[in-house]
């Protein structure tokens, strides 16, 4: 039997809102004979790391999945190392979603259980209708679309993306930078934007990603550092020419031809890459076939599934 309790941790650490999941989590536990405690994300799992400590010999198991790298700054940093550790000490089986984290943790001591499967959900190809409409609301009179999904935070590379952009505003036609998502950096990026002369179309958070990428002629993750992004998997399932960064597991993903691939922080050569690939249709097209056959090698839902089960059954509570 699998129960899920959902139990709100917050996004950053708070010692007397933390204090209190523990004692949820504990009691939970003292009424529950669980054989696996399955922990998404490093806090969650050094919290349930916590809520487990001092329990008898016939313990219950912990799983941590460890979706997220090290934050910037010395402060974050520290107490990322500490979560760490935390789940390295206590964890039974930690499942990272990059190589690096693997890596990463594995130095800490953890008991590496292999990457984690993060798959994209299945989602119906959009009808032509739809794209025709699509790329009407958006506006681009004709003009090739380069598009953006997710957060609007520091991770993603925005700020990086929207430098390239500036640079290809003198073309002819001058693309139509779109960016669907929101987040903290909004306001930020919209003033660097309109700074800049940059023409960018801010579409907020949306719910037919799938059709703007079918709509898009390029699609950009500029992100500093990711896991296993789901709009990497989506663009490639898409079969549209992708330009990402090389970070973190995106390159797992995307094997050695699903996309292309440029270092983090570059506008010149993310705008090189951009533009090189609108200049090229046969190129274009050629990375849109790669990225489709990338697609059809990626694991799906059923195969995440499977690597938890698997690893569920294999961390049974000892003695049974």
């Amino acid at each position: 039997m699998v129960r899920v309790r959902e139990i709100d941790i917050g996004d950053r650490p708070r010692p007397g809102r933390d204090a209190r999941v523990v004692i949820r989590l504990r009691r939970w536990l003292g009424r529950d004979a669980l054989d696996v405690l399955h922990a998404h994300g490093l806090r969650a799992g050094a919290l349930a790391a916590l809520a487990l400590a001092g329990k008898p010999a016939q313990r219950t198991a912990l799983v941590v999945t460890v979706h997220n790298a090290a934050p910037a700054g010395r402060g974050a940093a520290a107490v990322y190392a500490a979560l760490e550790l935390i789940v390295a000490r206590r964890a039974d089986a930690v499942l990272p979603v990059s190589g690096d984290l693997a890596a990463r943790l594995h130095r800490r001591g953890a008991r590496i259980a292999g990457l984690a499967v993060v798959a994209a959900p299945d989602a119906p190809a959009p009808s032509p209708e739809q794209v025709a409409a699509v790329r009407r609301e958006l506006g681009g009179d004709g003009r090739p679309v380069v598009l953006a999904a997710g957060r609007l935070a520091a991770q993603k590379g925005f700020s990086t993306l929207l430098d390239a952009a500036a640079r290809w505003q003198r073309r002819d036609p001058v693309p139509l930078l779109v960016i669907a998502g929101d987040g903290p950096l909004g306001p930020a990026l919209r003033a660097q934007a309109a700074a800049a002369g940059t023409e960018v179309r801010f579409l907020g958070p949306r719910r037919d990603v799938p059709v703007l990428l079918a709509a898009a002629d390029v699609v950009v993750v500029p992100s500093s550092w990711e896991g296993q992004p789901l709009i990497v998997q989506e663009a490639l399932r898409a079969g549209r020419p992708l330009v990402a960064s090389r970070a973190g597991g995106i390159a797992d993903l995307t094997g050695a031809d699903g996309a292309l691939l440029v270092p983090p922080g570059d506008p010149r050569v993310l705008a090189a890459a951009v533009t090189g690939l609108l200049d090229d249709p046969r190129e274009a097209a050629a990375l849109a076939g790669a990225a489709r056959r990338r697609a059809a090698a990626l694991p799906g839902e059923a195969a995440a599934v499977d690597q938890a089960a698997a690893v569920y059954l294999g961390l049974g509570r000892p003695g049974r």
